[in-house]
């Protein structure tokens, strides 16, 4: 696989996971302050399947883009606060590790 392919699907699949988080945040909410488990019944499996989705990801990322051992440890680590895959994808663009498409000029 490409670098920036799999750049690209590593930020989509971070971002699915903060989303899939807020969710789950949102039916333990219901859950805790209403009286129905639905959405935690609904939106557990989604996390955890994105959950599941981000560490392979991470796993291919860390091949495929050779990320060193405290990359591949903070991105692991931020699979499990809410958000803070965010917060990596934006810190590993800054820092390099996930590199950005070229822009193509317009015709």
């Amino acid at each position: 696989m490409k670098p920036h392919a799999v750049a690209l699907l590593f930020r989509a699949v971070a971002l699915a996971e903060a989303g899939s988080w807020l969710l789950l945040l949102g039916g333990m909410f219901v859950k805790y302050v209403g009286d129905s488990e639905r959405g935690v019944q609904m939106f557990g499996p989604v996390h955890g399947g994105v959950f599941v989705l981000y560490l392979v990801g991470t796993a291919v990322a860390w091949r495929v883009l050779r990320w060193d051992l405290r990359t591949t440890f903070l991105a692991l680590v931020a699979s499990v606060p809410p958000l803070a895959t965010i917060w990596f994808d934006r810190w590993a663009t800054r820092t390099g590790a996930l590199p950005v498409p070229e822009p193509t000029p317009a015709s």
